[in-house]
């Protein structure tokens, strides 16, 4: 019996390629993969090949263990069934619906430590946005949105939307979105958004009205280089600016020329790696985690999910990302 998994050959070029069936080491479980994730940010950057090739491709995660040059296999957001288990293994983990930062395979191996049971009441498809709420908590976390402050988000994709409807609980005076496509916008509202404007000068102007003027606390999630400007252009005197977005290769020009310099604007780099490090004392990925899940349980994420196709068009679901993203969203591969 064979599986499938897939493989970025080339710069917008993927393949589904039959493998042989992995079988469990002694202290490792089978995944039979019912669906997963795309994380459209990241993968449509390794998809166009503008990942930088000189970084692993995440040291943080064992699955992911080489760099991101072509071809590779990528992914991190895979949910099934566990259908074996090895022999010094639990046999009270057969049948565990579970979640594993995996790229997209039909099957897989994977040690229980390596695994996140799936909480009753989740479905699959909520469990394979785990990735993108656990980066929204981290958001908030870096961020520290505080009760009364003006907020802005640049960028509404998956991501993106997840920060919304969690900043969207928080009692802020405004929450504001700034996003290219309407489609997104309307989303955007639905998950919480007092608004949600086109990018440009007008959205800049209209973030920074208030007294005293401009954001709190502005993220820039959007993958765009040029947003990063905005961002710092939207924040008022003494605010912060957290960067969500990953450019990869992609320079990005900020005018530091200006405001920022006089307005002592804070920039912060945010990846969900690692806790931030004023918070380690309290905080370890695993309580992170285990908010994210809480979160994910609790938010209705149903905006962000927006299309799911077969492994087999697996091209076709990237493409869509590309060419159409009005429409899509969050694509989730079924299997």
């Amino acid at each position: 019996m064979s599986a499938r998994r897939l493989r970025f050959t080339a710069p917008r070029t993927v393949e589904v390629e039959s493998v042989p069936e992995p079988v469990p080491e002694p202290d490792e479980v089978r995944v039979r993969t019912t669906v997963s994730a795309i994380s459209s940010g990241t993968e449509r950057l390794v998809y166009r090949g503008e990942a930088p090739t000189d970084l692993p491709a995440d040291p943080a995660l064992a699955s992911l263990d080489g760099d991101l040059s072509f071809p590779l296999s990528y992914g991190y957001a895979a949910v099934g069934e566990v259908d074996a288990v090895g022999e010094d293994v639990d046999p009270d983990w057969l049948g565990r619906r579970a979640f594993a930062f995996e790229p997209h395979a039909s099957a897989f191996t994977a040690s229980p430590e390596e695994l996140r049971p799936v909480p009753e009441g989740v479905s699959d498809a909520q469990a394979a946005l785990f990735p993108t709420v656990e980066t929204a908590v981290n958001f908030l976390m870096d961020g520290n949105p505080r009760i009364g402050e003006r907020v802005g988000v640049f960028g509404q994709g998956m991501i993106g939307l997840a920060t919304t409807a969690l900043l969207a609980e928080s009692p802020l005076a405004e929450l504001a979105t700034v996003e290219a496509c309407a489609a997104r916008r309307e989303r955007s509202e639905r998950l919480g958004a007092d608004l949600s404007l086109p990018p440009g000068a007008d959205a800049v102007d209209r973030l920074r009205e208030g007294d005293p003027p401009g954001r709190d606390l502005t993220y820039e999630l959007s993958g765009a280089p040029d947003a990063l400007d905005d961002a710092v252009a939207a924040t008022g005197y003494d605010g912060r600016v957290v960067v969500g977005s990953w450019y990869g290769t992609k320079p990005a020009e900020v005018d530091l020329g200006r405001s920022f310099h006089r307005d002592r604007i804070a920039i912060e780099s945010s990846q969900v790696s690692t806790i931030e490090p004023a918070l380690r004392g309290r905080w370890s990925l695993e309580r992170r985690r285990s908010v994210a899940w809480d979160r994910l349980a609790g938010l209705d994420l149903d905006p962000i999910l927006t299309h799911r196709i077969p492994l087999a068009a697996a091209g076709d679901a990237y493409e869509l990302l590309e060419e159409r993203p009005d429409e899509a969203v969050g694509v989730l591969l079924t299997y």
